[in-house]
């Protein structure tokens, strides 16, 4: 009984180191890479701020001015209630004393700059694909906002969702660290909408469903679900009959300027945020993911 005793114990110690080291933080290569050298292109930076949707969920509110970051919203899902950070320049509250490898880490992996996991509502799952430069520009415009004071309190998660370290776990798993590979059988433009649709602009995360641990079902990518903050359905965005089959690419256009769809219906909720965010980016960006949208396979929506 003593030797057997002895054995769970030892075995009890390896798993836990075992456990500790696949968790850390710094098992993680993604985001490791230098960050590209040049001057910040902040034109380039505001059009990704814009693409990525940034004050859909880091503005405070309550408040008109778009570009005060101060976070502030709750993001309520089936793992607990989330609370989004504050992003603005200040110094002690926010970014304002990152570097911008550290910025570069966090979008690529998700680890903050004192080390620890965040949660994919933040989702760096699809910023992984930024490209360097891109993650260096946005990073500058970034800066270049007002600072807003104010730490947000923390995330509001039940056992086990509340153990940061196991996040590490569903990283090796989930997180490839990829960056985004233009195909060389398609043209500039569509390249450009994969890049923006499937990046910074991260639609796969809110229009498609997830399984019992939070991952995006990859059989099923852009066909819609649950809306993940409780109310109604995140519409499908594939080419199904009963999706955006029967759009066209004009049409698709007009929703991403103005949020009028073919039927004369505006779009509401989140969406309407998204709109105003995509109806600042260049007219030749909502065209190239127009003509990614529309290249993509039909997929019956998701039960």
């Amino acid at each position: 009984m003593k030797r057997i005793v002895v054995a769970l114990v030892v075995l009890a110690v390896l798993g836990g180191g075992l456990f500790w080291v696949l968790t850390s933080p710094m098992v993680l290569r993604a985001g490791t890479e230098p960050v590209p050298a040049g001057a910040p292109n902040l034109a380039n930076g505001e059009t990704l701020f814009n693409a990525g949707g940034c004050t859909s969920c880091h503005t405070t509110p309550g408040q008109e001015d778009r570009l005060r970051l101060g976070g502030g919203l709750a993001l309520t899902s089936p793992f607990g209630t989330f609370h989004v950070p504050n992003i603005s320049s200040h110094p002690a509250d926010g970014i304002g004393a990152w570097t911008p490898a550290q910025f570069q880490r966090a979008m690529r992996a998700g680890v903050s700059p004192d080390g620890r996991h965040y949660y994919p509502s933040f989702p760096y799952t699809s910023y992984q694909r930024m490209s360097g430069a891109d993650l260096r520009d946005l990073f500058a415009y970034l800066k270049t906002l007002p600072p807003v004071a104010g730490r947000i309190r923390d995330h509001e998660l039940p056992f086990p969702f509340n153990v940061r370290r196991g996040l590490g776990l569903w990283k090796l798993a989930f997180l490839d660290g990829k960056v985004f590979q233009p195909d060389p059988g398609r043209g500039a433009a569509w390249n450009r909408g994969a890049y923006l649709v499937e990046g910074p602009a991260h639609c796969a995360e809110c229009h498609s469903p997830r399984n019992p641990i939070g991952v995006i079902d990859p059989l099923r990518r852009f066909a819609g679900g649950p809306n993940p903050e409780g109310e109604g359905r995140v519409p499908n965005i594939t080419q199904h009959p009963d999706a955006l089959g029967p759009w066209s690419k004009e049409e698709l256009v007009e929703l991403l300027t103005t949020g009028f769809t073919p039927s004369f219906d505006s779009v509401g909720g989140s969406m309407a945020s998204v709109v105003r965010n995509t109806a600042r980016l260049p007219q030749a960006d909502r065209e190239a993911m127009a003509d990614y949208l529309k290249s993509l396979p039909a997929v019956p929506p998701a039960p």
